[in-house]
């Protein structure tokens, strides 16, 4: 079970659940999905055709940016650990530190924006990795300062490689 938020707006939390038949606020939700591209989607929902552009993905945070017919949608995902830390008053303490940043996906780094000693702020991009022909600018998930840089422009790098350190 997940709850949703869109745009940041309690309004519109929904609660989602993927267990065996998709349910959106208890009610049976069918849908069909496909990958046209690393970025784009094409979602069938009671009978109408929808274009979804994901442009922007965090999966520490569990949010993403979608553009859906000409609209952007800021969306963020909890589950039930998150939810739980939430009311325990932990949920900023699990993502403002940073230990490493690994690259999500094997590629060529194309460009680094920071030097030992930045200090960063979540969202911050760190560097440029090209993977798929596709420029990834990989941003900080949380607060933290530079402590070291492990690549180089032009260096291939594969899954799960510590890319950058954080003190």
């Amino acid at each position: 079970m997940y709850q949703i938020i869109v745009n940041n707006q309690p309004a519109r939390t929904v609660a989602f659940s993927v267990e065996g038949q998709p349910m959106l606020n208890g009610e049976p939700f069918a849908w069909d999905i496909a990958r046209i591209n690393d970025r784009t989607l094409h979602i069938l929902h009671q009978n109408r055709s929808y274009t979804a552009e994901v442009l922007e993905l965090n999966r520490t945070t569990k949010t993403v940016r979608l553009n859906i017919g000409g609209t952007v949608y800021d969306i963020q995902a909890k589950d039930r650990f998150d939810l739980l830390l939430e009311t325990m008053g932990m949920s900023s303490a699990a993502i403002t530190k940073i230990n490493d940043l690994k690259a999500p996906m094997p590629g060529l780094i194309a460009g680094i924006s920071v030097q030992p000693g930045d200090i960063l702020a979540p969202g911050d991009t760190v560097l440029v990795l090209v993977a798929m022909k596709m420029e990834n600018n990989l941003k900080a998930p949380g607060e933290g300062t530079v402590k070291a840089i492990r690549v180089s422009p032009g260096d291939r790098v594969e899954k799960g490689q510590v890319l950058v350190e954080f003190t």
